[in-house]
This record gives C-alpha cells, sequence and structure tokens, in this order.
C-alpha cells in the first residue's frame, strides 16, 4: 500500500507533471521523501511565492501543469499573491499545501497548533478556480486527481489543495483517473451569418487562443477574411503571420482598426479592463470564440469551445475574400508602431531590438511595460507578462520556471527585483538558463511618473538599491553593469545569452512609460 505522499507523487506524475516547485516545512517533508524515489525534478526555491510564480512561469511557457509545494499556515499564505497572478492571467497550476493534523483540527477553532489557520482552504478561494482539503487519507489520489484535471480543463486557472499533514504517511487507497471527453463545435450557422454581413473584420486573439495553441487556426481565418489581427498581452507569439500587428491598441494608430471594424472576432479573450481601457467603446458587434460566455462585451454570436478546435471549423465553413490587402496596411501599421515608440521614448527602441528573438518574462516595471506592449514577440508563448492581476515582484520568479524549458531573459526593476532576488541561489543551484535585464532606475519609476504628472515631486518612490553586480556575485552569479541601452547592452546581452546557467546585466537608465500604462490611456471617439 502506498503511503498519502506517494499516492500524491503518482497521480502527479500520471498528469505528466515534470517538475515541482517547493519549500521544505516540517509538515510537507513526507512529499519530499516520495520525490526523492520518482521521476519529477523538485526544484527548491528560498520562499513560497517564487514557488507560486515559477510554478505560473512554467505554465505560461509550457502549456502543463505548474505545480507550487508550500507548507502549512505562513509558508501557505505566501503563496498567495502568486495564485492571485496565476488566476488573473488563466494559468493552470496547482498549489499543494499541507494543513495541521487531521486530528488536532477542531473546526473553527483556533488551538495553537503549529502553523495553523482556521480555514486555510478559505485564505485560498478567492483567488484559485477550485479548492479542495483532503477529508482522509483514503481519498488523497482522487482529490489530486481532481485537482490537476480542474486545474487543466479551459478555462485554465489554479486550484489549491490542502493535505493534513498526518494523510501524508497513512496508507492512502487506490485512485482511478476519470477519462474525459474530447472538444466538441457548436453550430456555425449563425456565426457565419454574422461574418458574411461584414466587411471590415478584426480578429482579436487573447490568452484563451494561446493556451488552445490556436495560431495556425487563427492564422487559416485571417487568410480567409483577409483580416488583421490584433492579441492580447497573453496572445503575444500566438501566430508569426503578415497579418499580426505588433502593438497595443491603446496606440491610436493600432486602435484605429478596433474603430473601424464592422465586426470583432474574439478568440479565446475576455476582452479585459486592461486591454480595453476600462471598456472604453464596445465593438460593434461581436463574435465571441471562448470557453464560456462573453462577460465584458455583450456578443451577436457566440461560439462556446476550445478556441483552436472552433476556430478550425469556422475558417472551413467560411468562403475565402477578395483580398483588402491587409497585409500591406499591417506591414504599414507595423512601421509606424516602430516609428511611434522612437518618436516616444527613443531609449525604448534598442532595449525592445536586442530582446527579439528571444523568450521573454517582463515584470510589471517601466521596462515591462514597454516589453508586454510593443516587443515583436513571434513564438507562440514567447512572453509573459502578468498584467492580469498585474503583480509586482513577478518577472524573476516565473523566468525561473518558464527557464526550464530553455534560455530566457527576465526583465525587471530594481524594485521588483528585490522581492525575490534570494531566489539568486536558487537559480546558481539548479544552473537555470536565465538572464536577467535588470532596469535600475533607482526606485519605483512608474509611481515617480504618476506623482510628477500630477505635479507633485517625488516622495516614497525613490530607493537606495544595493550594488546588484556585487549582490549577483555574493551567490555565485556573473553580472555585469552598463549605462543606458546603447551598443554596450546589446553586445552584453547577446555574450550573456549565449552562456550556460544564470547571469545578471544591470542597466543603469530611466524610462518614461509606454501609452499601454493607463495613466496615458487615450480616449477614442467612433464616428
Amino acid at each position: 500500500m502506498a503511503s498519502g505522499a506517494e499516492r500524491l507523487v503518482e497521480v502527479l506524475s500520471a498528469h505528466g507533471v515534470e517538475v515541482v516547485f517547493g519549500l521544505p516545512g516540517v509538515h510537507n517533508l513526507p512529499i519530499w521523501e516520495a520525490l526523492r524515489g520518482s521521476p519529477i525534478r523538485l526544484v527548491g526555491v528560498r520562499h513560497e511565492q517564487t514557488a507560486g510564480y515559477a510554478a505560473d512561469g512554467y505554465a505560461r511557457a509550457t502549456g502543463r501543469l505548474g505545480v507550487a509545494i508550500v507548507t502549512t499556515g505562513p509558508g501557505a499564505a505566501n503563496c498567495l499573491a502568486a495564485t492571485g497572478e496565476a488566476m488573473a492571467s488563466g494559468s493552470p497550476v496547482l498549489v499543494v499545501a499541507t494543513d495541521i493534523p487531521s486530528t488536532l483540527r477542531r473546526p473553527g477553532e483556533f488551538r495553537g497548533v503549529l502553523h495553523e489557520t482556521r480555514d486555510q482552504r478559505a485564505m485560498f478561494l478567492p483567488v484559485v478556480k477550485g479548492g479542495w482539503t483532503v477529508r482522509s487519507a483514503d481519498a488523497l489520489g482522487t482529490y489530486a486527481d481532481s485537482a490537476a484535471r480542474l486545474a487543466t480543463t479551459a478555462p485554465h486557472g489554479p486550484v489549491y489543495l490542502g493535505v493534513p499533514t498526518d494523510f501524508l504517511t497513512a496508507d492512502a487507497g487506490p485512485w482511478a483517473r476519470i477519462p474525459t471527453s474530447g472538444p466538441s463545435v457548436p453550430d456555425l450557422a449563425e456565426a457565419v451569418e454574422v461574418v458574411g454581413r461584414s466587411t471590415t473584420p478584426l480578429i482579436w486573439a487573447g490568452g484563451g487562443a494561446q493556451r488552445a495553441e490556436a495560431g495556425a487556426a487563427v492564422a487559416a481565418l485571417a487568410d480567409k477574411l483577409d483580416a488583421p489581427v490584433v492579441t492580447t498581452y497573453a496572445g503575444r507569439g500566438l501566430v508569426d503571420h503578415p497579418h499580426v500587428v505588433h502593438g497595443p491598441v491603446h496606440l491610436p494608430e493600432v486602435g484605429a482598426l478596433w474603430d473601424e471594424a464592422d465586426l470583432v472576432i474574439g478568440i479565446g479573450s475576455d476582452f479585459d479592463g486592461m486591454m480595453t481601457q476600462n471598456w472604453l467603446q464596445p465593438p460593434r458587434p461581436l463574435l465571441s470564440v471562448n470557453v464560456d460566455a462573453s462577460r465584458n462585451y455583450p456578443a451577436a454570436a457566440a461560439l462556446r469551445g476550445d478556441a483552436r478546435v472552433v476556430t478550425e471549423a469556422l475558417a472551413r465553413a467560411l468562403p475565402r475574400r477578395p483580398t483588402r490587402r491587409a497585409a500591406d496596411r499591417v506591414a504599414e501599421l507595423n512601421a509606424a508602431v516602430r516609428a511611434a515608440v522612437l518618436a516616444d521614448e527613443p531609449q525604448a527602441v534598442p532595449l525592445l531590438d536586442a530582446l527579439e528573438g528571444h523568450r521573454v518574462v517582463a515584470d510589471m516595471c517601466v521596462a515591462g511595460y514597454w516589453v508586454g506592449g510593443f516587443q515583436r514577440v513571434t513564438r507562440p508563448r514567447g512572453l509573459a507578462y502578468p498584467v492580469g492581476w498585474g503583480t509586482l515582484g513577478f518577472g524573476f520568479p516565473a523566468a525561473l520556471g518558464a527557464a526550464l524549458t530553455g534560455r530566457v531573459v527576465a526583465v525587471c526593476g530594481d524594485g521588483g527585483f528585490l522581492f525575490a532576488c534570494g531566489d539568486l541561489a536558487t537559480a546558481r543551484q539548479e544552473r537555470l538558463p536565465v538572464t536577467v535585464v535588470l532596469v535600475d532606475d533607482g526606485g519605483y519609476g512608474m509611481l515617480r511618473y504618476d506623482q510628477e504628472r500630477a505635479g507633485h515631486p517625488a516622495h516614497g518612490v525613490d530607493l537606495e538599491t544595493p550594488d546588484f553586480v556585487a549582490l549577483a556575485g555574493s551567490f555565485g552569479v556573473e553580472a555585469s553593469e552598463v549605462d543606458g541601452f546603447g551598443g554596450g547592452f546589446a553586445a552584453r546581452l547577446a555574450e550573456f545569452t549565449a552562456q550556460d546557467g544564470p547571469n545578471v546585466l544591470v542597466v543603469r537608465a530611466r524610462l518614461k512609460p509606454p501609452v499601454n500604462t493607463s495613466p496615458r490611456w487615450y480616449r477614442r471617439v467612433r464616428t
């Protein structure tokens, strides 16, 4: 008979899990022992928040289940912010947290047991797709299987699984994996009719399209309709196609596509406030292709189902339209986007140029906003950006998870990097191929901009920062520093990304925030 910890690891293996991220504690050590004898790689981190972010970064980079294993009480609580980001961004993450022994629990009472919380699961419920506390050792395998399936079933999202620590060493009962059915295709007749009435359609592809691997289907639909394609932050790199616009709709030149469209075909997108300038102008009309109902805009027609399967069927059902030379217009538009960046913030251009072709994880910092909005991403899952919940400190720890699949560049600011700088030890110990581009502007640059824009002097936003090169060196991580994004930056970045293991490139520079940050949103007026 297997122990509960062994059963948990068995279920994770059955779901194709190859790596887990975690921090040991007195309550979860049996899981560490079970992992010792399994093929699953254990990446030990230095803070539970990093475990959550790394699991999220791994999930975004691979499309597979990311797993964070944390201990009871404060260990679980430390993972909450990262779990909230995974929820807002639709990442398939499983948080396994131990709980106090079931024999010591009195529901609704706080007894003072080590790491006790009155209701640990309740802490997570606002930021997870679903959550359970295991009720018996015999049921642990079934609970774990259900949790993993829920996290990886569209719409994806994080799931919490609480395991009383005594169940990990008890005998666990057998479990049987529940089979799942394949996606179905809804009736296309109404959608074909709605598309047929349009003359200037626009395809809007989001994170759901990315997670469904719908790039080829979106390309086929764009070809059939000769329509431009804009992508949300989570949809960046969905497909490398001449109809794809490499810039945000917040830029007036790109926003004109939305204004002119007589039909928006939204594929795998919820049209969140950050992409729509808080729902400034509704589309006229909207065809929604999504796994659930359109929440933020009413839809003239809706196709519920897997974004790839449904978009493939829609593209097959539609006749090919005469060319409107969409590729030519998009090429001109992409040139205009780069010209707008050069005119607005010349320093951003060499940053974006140097990062092209790399997989990037961006933090919520000014440099990250430029990358999230304007980086030319040409590979699926080539950009991870935490705009779902907007959690500062995401970039570096999420990049540790993404680096399990190959070299990745983390773009961070000096403030956000310090949230998890201790995990330079993890990067070094695991020899993770992550290059940190750390833009040091001496403070919280976005907040400094907000204060100055309001006519106030900077207050409480300037930071005394450490010697980042020496800090990295103390962990045994190679680091270097350059002034600005001149020629030295590109050469050093190329050198660092060609190396094995981790390194840090510190850039002393200040950037103005781009137009996709809310203080600079413009107001469109539809005519």
